[in-house]
């Protein structure tokens, strides 16, 4: 079996029990490699969210005259900041902001954009040019680093497939669907091991898959969840994570994602729901997480591979290029970084990117994580103002 093999076997684990031999629970037991208090949660808005409905631009007559079906009337929106607000269904996203703890960073993207879901996801994943394909990711590599030897549970996604932005040469990440069953038995088997380097990296996956699962239900038993949070799926996933966090499993990055904002159609309606679903999850987690006094150590990083074009398509919007990233917590400065989008300067009816995704990937790694993120090949600078 070779590692492509094996890592489609265990690299996605969701839920259930898996068996393993007991010379695999007892190879190589280590102590925990990361330190430090701080950590990274990821919330990936799949589809293109439409950054222009997000977080408008309601003083630019520009936004009316272009979007004469699906603009938000300036009477509706919340928040309003130096000619932007907020999407009303974002009003906790507004108030987070008056509360010093969101910032919003405005017209990110990356240079010859790509209009391909999959492809810009990658290049968001991956940190590269979007003429460049890299096959590890950039949490990934920035956890090989960190890690110097692989640490089972340094990053966790939450989702029922593997995320490419964690993916290193170490097993140094573990996806899982639901951590309240992530529970890992071994078996009685008496195996003899060979020389085979091959496997010896199969013992060292199926170990860290056996080592991350009592690590993780051990962060469950030493905490609870103190608030109400709503039924939907990216409210669990973000329980999970506040358990996660409050429970000391010393993670230094939290992956999950939130899908439905590819608005070819019917946009109104249906990037209302969305936004409404994305505000009342995230602002109980901030809420949970604030209470627990933990805020500070954790940054929230909200994204989407790409904003949608500046003209309305009749009832909705087709892919675009640049789009607003929100950061909320890790102390960050609770302001507006760069200009508001200059619907007079088009590229061929998108909008310019003016900051680069990367300078904010190299600003959470240098000011969050105390890394050199010119270790893993980001050679963007890093966005000033935003810790």
């Amino acid at each position: 079996m070779n590692r492509r093999n094996f890592l489609t076997l265990t690299g996605t684990f969701t839920g259930g029990m898996l068996v393993l031999p007991n010379f695999l629970h007892a190879f190589g037991q280590q102590n925990n490699l990361i330190t430090g208090e701080q950590c990274l949660v990821f919330v990936q808005l799949n589809g293109g969210n439409d950054g222009l409905n997000t977080f408008i631009p309601y003083e630019d007559p520009l936004y009316y005259d272009l979007r004469t079906k699906i603009s938000l009337n300036k009477d509706v929106v919340v928040g309003k900041n130096r000619g932007m607000a907020f999407h009303p269904a974002l009003k906790d996203f507004a108030q987070m902001q008056q509360n010093g703890d969101l910032t919003v960073i405005q017209n990110v993207g990356y240079p010859e954009p790509v209009r391909s879901h999959f492809r810009s996801q990658e290049i968001w994943q991956t940190a590269a040019d979007s003429n460049k394909y890299i096959n590890q990711g950039w949490l990934g590599r920035y956890l090989d680093v960190q890690c110097h030897d692989h640490q089972p549970t340094a990053g966790i996604n939450l989702d029922s497939i593997d995320n490419l932005a964690l993916k290193g040469m170490e097993p140094n990440s573990i996806t899982v669907k639901d951590p309240d069953r992530f529970k890992i038995k071994t078996g009685k088997e008496n195996v003899t091991l060979s020389e085979n380097p091959q496997l010896d990296f199969v013992r060292k996956i199926a170990n860290s898959v056996v080592e991350g699962s009592d690590d993780i239900q051990n962060a469950l038993k030493q905490s609870k969840t103190e608030i109400s949070y709503p039924k939907t799926g990216l409210s669990k996933n973000l329980e999970w994570i506040a358990r996660l966090v409050k429970g000391n499993l010393n993670s230094k990055v939290y992956y999950t994602s939130l899908g439905g904002f590819d608005t070819h159609d019917n946009q109104l309606s249906i990037h209302e729901r969305k936004l409404t679903e994305l505000n009342d999850a995230l602002y109980s987690f901030y809420t949970d997480l604030k209470q627990a006094q933990l805020l500070q150590n954790v940054t929230i990083v909200v994204f989407s591979e790409f904003g949608r074009r500046v003209k309305d398509n009749g009832s909705g919007t087709d892919h675009g290029t640049a789009a607003p990233m929100f950061v909320i917590g890790g102390s960050n400065k609770g302001t507006i970084l760069g200009n508001n989008p200059n619907l007079t300067d088009l590229d061929n009816g998108d909008l310019k990117h003016q900051i680069d995704f990367r300078s904010v990937y190299a600003s959470l790694l240098q000011q969050k994580m105390e890394f050199d993120y010119s270790k893993i090949g980001i050679k963007n600078s890093p966005v000033s103002g935003l810790f």
